[in-house]
């Protein structure tokens, strides 16, 4: 009887593709998915589904089990924050701070622009684990985070997360400015609600969209400074735009396959290798682009105009080793250069304002 059933909402569902999610690229069955997920996520205390908790060791009895040190929990909750994340993150910050103060901002303002940015950061980034650590129990890549070994308690988790969120607003409304912290938390809410929740596991555009959070900081970086937005700051919140879809489907090229056995629909796990590397070269030749027009419109200098050129042509160089061989090696170098290349991006368009050559 409840195959019967099932097969009748399956022809349904066929004869009704409308019903689902209509977003480009998106999959079928989509919300449905979105809904059942949102079910699993309500109580922090709901055990695994079933096909997650298969994968999972049980856990050792008490007298075998190691014991959580103090050290232990504090780095469980440190990784729950993504702190490499972070980090890159906050290379686009500060020198963004100094473009739009055509110097060296103010020392406190640094560090209360950096502290909230962390606190804001780190809570999405946890809210984010929470959510998906059924999904990362699946992953080789992720099997290991303290959701999934159960080092932390998801309920924790969850409160830890919402707790730096809260801090991060208030702290950044009171020491930085209320547009600041405004766009703080809007950056979090559209990562978990957009990306995480929504596209992640029904879109391959995925991280297309849902990169625009990771962009945000470079608006917190100028408003923390000015108190407003111009077109400088919109367009490079354009450059960090374009440049985390190349930068992330290099890394997914070399775990594709634990995309594909989470069902997570990254590009790389759901399109041919020729179309994966074309559209990591069109948005890294997009990126550069971008890059190069940002110079006359935040009226930059030599400096940056010669470090941004340089960069870009080797950003692109790796983007078409990775068209022409198709292989994972040469997707991690450029996903390795992806990073260099926003550190020396970020950090000549700073030296140009300090320089003033």
């Amino acid at each position: 009887m409840r195959e019967a059933k099932a097969g009748s909402r399956q022809r349904q569902r066929t004869a009704q593709p409308g019903a689902d999610i209509c977003l480009d690229n998106a999959r079928p069955g989509g919300s449905s998915k979105i809904w059942r997920h949102l079910h699993w996520i309500a109580t922090p205390t709901r055990p695994y589904p079933q096909e997650v908790s298969s994968v999972i060791a049980p856990p050792l009895p008490s007298n075998d089990a190691k014991p959580v040190t103090l050290g232990s929990k504090v780095g469980a909750y440190v990784a729950l924050t993504k702190p490499r994340i972070i980090e890159l993150l906050l290379i686009s910050t500060v020198p963004t701070m100094v473009v739009a103060q055509r110097g060296l901002p103010s020392l406190w303002l640094m560090v209360a622009t950096v502290l909230g940015g962390m606190f804001s950061a780190g809570g999405a980034n946890a809210i984010n684990m929470y959510v998906d650590r059924d999904i990362d129990a699946l992953m080789d890549r992720t099997k290991n985070r303290p959701l999934v070994t159960g080092v932390i308690e998801p309920r924790s988790a969850l409160i830890f997360a919402i707790s730096l969120e809260v801090i991060a607003f208030f702290f950044l409304w009171r020491f930085v400015n209320l547009l600041s912290a405004v766009l703080a938390v809007s950056a979090c809410l559209f990562y978990v609600f957009v990306y995480t929740l929504w596209l992640k596991r029904t879109s391959r555009s995925n991280i297309v969209i849902g990169g625009a959070a990771g962009a945000v900081p470079v608006l917190i970086g100028w408003t923390s400074v000015t108190n407003d937005l111009s077109w400088a700051p919109i367009l490079l919140f354009a450059v960090m735009f374009m440049w985390t879809p190349p930068h992330f489907w290099a890394l997914a090229i070399k775990y594709k396959d634990d995309y594909s056995r989470a069902d997570v629909p990254m590009l790389p796990s759901v399109a041919s290798p020729e179309s994966v590397a074309r559209q990591i070269l069109l948005y890294t030749v997009a990126v550069v682009g971008l890059s190069l027009w940002f110079g006359p419109i935040a009226r930059l200098g030599w400096i940056y105009m010669v470090s941004a050129s340089l960069c870009g042509a080797g950003f692109i160089y790796f983007a078409l080793k990775v068209w022409q061989t198709m292989t994972a090696k040469s997707a991690m170098r450029l996903f390795t250069f992806s990073i260099t290349y926003v550190t020396l991006l970020f950090g000549a368009m700073a030296v140009d304002q300090l320089v003033g050559w």
